[in-house]
Order: C-alpha cells, then sequence, then structure tokens
C-alpha cells in the first residue's frame, strides 16, 4: 500500500473515507478515485446528503428513533399498537424486527446498552424517557428485544427492577437467536419467530 499519494486532496478524502467502519486505506482510496471518476453532480449530490444528515436529522421525542418530522412515522401511525412498547438498542435493531413484520406494536430506543467496560451507564441511556411511557397508563406490556449478551442481559435486569412497580407485561424475545448474537445479523425468519413467541422475562 502506498504512503504517498498523488494530491494532498486524495490523501484527506482517504483518510477520512477510512475512518469509516470496515473500510481500510485501499478501499478508502479506490472509492475516493470512483469519486473523481463519476460526474461532479452526483459527487455533490453525496456530499449535500452527508451534510444534511448531519444538520437536519432528527429524533423523535417519543422513541427517541431517527425521524423527519416532529413524531417518526411508526409512533405516528394510527395502525400500530400502542400498548405495546418493544424496547432496542438502536436504530439497527428497530429494522431488523420491521423487516420480519412480525411486530406491530411501538419501539422506545435506548441509544446503547449497560456497559461499565464501556463507560455506558444506566445515566447515558434513554431508560427514564421509557419509564415515563409506562407511567403514562397506556403500555400494556414491555418486550425487551435485546441481544443475547451479558450486557444486554445486565440492561434487561435493570429494566425490570426500573418497570417492575408498574402493572406491566414484561417479556423478551423467545431465545430462538444464538447467545452472543446481534438482532442485526439475524436472519428474518427466526427473528420474526422470536417476536412471535417471546416469552415472560424472568
Amino acid at each position: 500500500m502506498m504512503n504517498t499519494y498523488p494530491s494532498k486532496m486524495i490523501e484527506q478524502a482517504v483518510e477520512e473515507i477510512s475512518k469509516l467502519p470496515g473500510i481500510g486505506k485501499k478501499s478508502a482510496l479506490r472509492l475516493a478515485l470512483h469519486l473523481l471518476k463519476r460526474p461532479e453532480a452526483q459527487s455533490l449530490q453525496l456530499a449535500h446528503a452527508v451534510v444534511q444528515l448531519r444538520t437536519e436529522t432528527k429524533y423523535c421525542p417519543q422513541c427517541h428513533m431517527i425521524s423527519d418530522g416532529d413524531l417518526c412515522g411508526i409512533c405516528a401511525s394510527h395502525k400500530r399498537d400502542e400498548s405495546i412498547i418493544c424496547v432496542v438498542e438502536d436504530l439497527r435493531d428497530v429494522l431488523a424486527i420491521e423487516n420480519t413484520g412480525q411486530f406491530t406494536g411501538l419501539y422506545h430506543v435506548l441509544g446503547g446498552i449497560i456497559s461499565p467496560l464501556s463507560g455506558i451507564s444506566p445515566s447515558d441511556l434513554t431508560i427514564e424517557s421509557l419509564v415515563a411511557r409506562v407511567a403514562s397508563g397506556k403500555v400494556s406490556e414491555v418486550i425487551l428485544g435485546l441481544s443475547p449478551t451479558m450486557e444486554g442481559d445486565t440492561t434487561a435486569f435493570y429494566l425490570t427492577k426500573k418497570l417492575k412497580e408498574f402493572p406491566v407485561k414484561l417479556s423478551t424475545i423467545a431465545r430462538g437467536i444464538p447467545i452472543g448474537g446481534d438482532l442485526e445479523y439475524t436472519d428474518e425468519i427466526t427473528l420474526g419467530r422470536s417476536i412471535v413467541g417471546r416469552v415472560t422475562y424472568e
């Protein structure tokens, strides 16, 4: 891999692109050169989309998912069951569950999971917002849709302690998902069956 570049601008582009997950310097160079070969309008369109993503992205005040409006499309839909909330780590998990077509309730995005080793504590997550939603009295069931990892189980245990005073059913997705796996990489059939066959959390 060459350590010098024919242009300082290419070098800067490679440095920034290689900061993206899963992209090394070689792939970053290929992408940078590809952008140079494409019509200028396409590159500017990409740049504009990235700037908009960073400057105009909103978060739903109810579920904390990325939203274009005041409420995300799921929270604003009259076709969703407002009495059931599925708690997930991040947006990728929402997309994974939605792709199964098996869940018709609402979501609550925690923005991470409790992980002392990574410096993530309960106060860093949207847990208090979840408690407020449950306290409203409109929720009858909370599904803990967290990955079956040590951190995921720790977060689930903490949430059960926070919600035990409320008259809601607490369930977790069935363990058809392998222990130590991530929801994001689980096939849709397994994930869909796990949602339908959820069990009471104990």
